[in-house]
């Protein structure tokens, strides 16, 4: 019996995963999570099997909770499940620890496959992800600027167009004030943009939040 925590700030999101996965003999929701706090308390209280998390979790946001886990139970698969769209978010997350990506328009038998699959210690793309991996191979492609920065920078970026203030993310991540503003000062060059104001801008047109 595959034993899966559901990490979602919609209540009407977990209880379709529940449903969807109850057909199922080998999977069973044994837990739910609202928040990224909520989230650590019951890996670090309980065993799991398989993680499903959405990166829009919010306390901490989901690249910094998936750091937290990764960190403190390395070997418990983690499958990233959220509405962002695969070229946005999917390489990062992996590169991150998670052990599997899929958005929340997956047909649920993919669901299904991706959980047996990342218990198993196997690593899940979907069908679309993996062709277009493929077909980037060796090609010089010209990517959006948000894939100049670094992860951290990366991460910063999001919790910014989030809302939250630098003090508040020098808490999440556990550094120093100075040191956030440094990031959020080369994230700002790098991408050739002013303030936070044209980072929300520049966030909603490439679809890195909604």
């Amino acid at each position: 019996m595959i034993k899966i925590l559901v990490a979602d700030d919609h209540a009407i999101v977990r209880q379709g995963l529940k449903q969807i996965l109850a057909d199922t003999p080998d999977l069973v929701v044994a837990g739910e999570a609202s928040t990224g706090k909520e989230t650590l308390e019951k890996i670090r209280h309980e065993k799991w099997d398989v993680v499903v998390l959405d990166i829009t979790l919010p306390d901490p946001n989901g690249l910094v909770l998936l750091q937290h886990i990764k960190n403190e139970r390395p070997g418990l698969p983690v499958l990233v499940l959220t509405m962002h769209a695969e070229d946005q978010y999917a390489i990062r997350v992996l590169r991150a620890g998670a052990a599997g990506f899929l958005t929340k328009e997956s047909a649920p038998d993919q669901l299904i496959t991706a959980i047996q699959e990342v218990a198993r210690g196997g690593k899940y793309l979907s069908p679309t992800l993996t062709q277009k991996l493929f077909s980037q191979l060796g090609t010089d492609i010209l990517k959006p600027r948000h894939e100049t920065l670094s992860d951290r920078e990366f991460q910063i970026m999001t919790m910014i167009v989030a809302g939250k203030s630098l003090t508040r993310i020098a808490k999440d991540l556990g550094i120093s004030v100075k040191t956030v503003s440094t990031h959020r000062a080369r994230l700002l060059e790098k991408m050739r943009l002013k303030s936070n104001a044209e980072l929300v801008q520049y966030a909603l047109r490439n679809g890195l939040i909604k």
